[in-house]
């Protein structure tokens, strides 16, 4: 019943496996700077835990509108790759320049032209790797990609530590961020540079099936806008899966190594998954990874033990690898080719933009019912997911849902 898992790595389209490895250079980049980003901010430059807040909610917000208009553009020009060179140029400059912030604004400039760039490129680079697939290949190329962007952020906080540990000796902690996020530039410019010189446009095919600009008139992509969001509410953001760790008596030393492990399974297994969905449907895949949430936020709603806590992290990375390339993939099914870059931003705009009420529902959970409620919160919305998408039977543009 399961395909043969290499045939995975062997068979991606050209196209697809270098915008992989542009990913993966990019998290490199991204993931050197983001676990130091908290330290720096509230320790080196004296930012309050509230300017944390603001600073990265209001990035993210930035860049799920910028993901909606920039699909919408990518349609209408009929061309991806400008837009996706300019969103990788973007953050590739922006993220080293926090190395160089002396007050929270700096850091809340560089960090709105990160997610600025992230926003201009998400989209239009979804949709060429849609464009860039056969159909029957769509579900393993989005596995691909999903699997090296992780890679990525496996490698990025290893090389950090690599790198504080051998600068501890000359220079200052305080220093040696700076020299880090500077140092970030590298993988940053050689993933513009790849991107650049190996992908080439697609070019979308007949008219645009906008009746008018950024008008979707498909039901059944929606309906999955829908049940997404009903699942969108009750996930919220990774940092309340390791505050629950620490909560449940993790050692805060082991918390990394607990993050990396989640990293390490979602990179394992986010290309099998795209795979598997080509071959058992979409439909049935994602039900599947949304009843592995559900397990997982339940567990994390009663007290477990390090083994237990262990598993909760592994089956947390392997949700990740079954819905997020999965779920880029379903799109593609709902949808014809030349309206995918708006299809693309409308997904991501509503998961980007509905993760701050499900974590503003988490955080009055936790503090005024108790730390478990979030969890089963979460579990519940799932579960009503993985339902719905069980029920659901719709025929797109490109045939029936499986």
């Amino acid at each position: 019943m399961f395909p043969k898992l290499k045939e995975g790595w062997n068979n991606v389209p050209y196209q697809v496996r270098i915008l992989g490895f542009v990913s993966f250079l990019t998290d490199v980049s991204s993931e050197m700077i983001y676990p130091l980003l908290p330290y720096f901010l509230t320790s080196v430059i004296g930012a309050s835990a509230m300017a944390l807040g603001t600073i990265e909610g209001t990035a993210e917000s930035v860049a799920s509108i910028l993901k909606a208009l920039s699909g919408m553009v990518s349609d209408r020009l009929k061309r991806r790759k400008p837009l996706i060179v300019t969103g990788y140029s973007i953050s590739s400059i922006a993220k080293p320049t926090i190395g160089l912030a002396v007050n929270p604004f700096d850091v809340f400039i560089a960090r709105i032209l990160d997610r600025t760039g992230k926003g201009l490129r998400t989209s239009p680079r979804d949709a060429l790797i849609r464009e860039s697939s056969p159909p029957d290949k769509v579900g393993r190329s989005f596995g691909f990609h999903r699997s090296l962007d992780t890679a990525g952020a496996v490698i990025g906080p290893l090389l950090a530590t690599i790198l504080l540990w051998i600068l501890r000796p000359f220079v200052e902690v305080d220093m040696s961020y700076r020299i880090i996020f500077l140092f970030s530039l590298v993988p940053g410019l050689l993933s513009v540079f790849l991107l650049v010189k190996g992908v080439k446009e697609m070019g979308s095919e007949g008219k645009s099936g906008l009746p008018k600009f950024g008008r979707l008139p498909y039901r059944g992509f929606w309906l999955f806008v829908l049940f997404m969001g009903i699942f969108s509410l009750g996930n919220s953001s990774d940092t309340f899966v390791l505050l629950r760790a620490t909560n449940l008596g993790l050692n805060a030393a082991l918390v990394p190594l607990f993050y990396l492990l989640f990293n390490v399974v979602y990179t394992l297994f986010a290309a099998p998954m795209g795979i598997i969905s080509d071959k058992l449907g979409r439909r049935r895949t994602l039900s599947v990874g949304f009843l592995v949430y559900s397990l997982t936020y339940f567990m994390l709603a009663h007290r477990l033990g390090l083994i237990s806590l262990l598993l909760t992290f592994v089956l947390y990375g392997f949700y990740y690898s079954i819905v997020e390339g999965v779920a880029r993939a379903t799109v593609s099914d709902l949808v014809p080719k030349d309206v995918s870059g708006t299809a693309y931003g409308y997904f991501h705009m509503v998961v980007g933009v509905l993760l701050l009420p499900a974590s503003l529902i988490a955080g009055f959970l936790w503090e005024r019912v108790g730390p478990d409620a979030p969890f089963l919160f979460g579990s519940v919305t799932s579960l009503i997911a993985a339902i719905s998408f069980l029920l659901w039977s719709y025929t797109g543009p490109q045939g029936k849902i499986a």
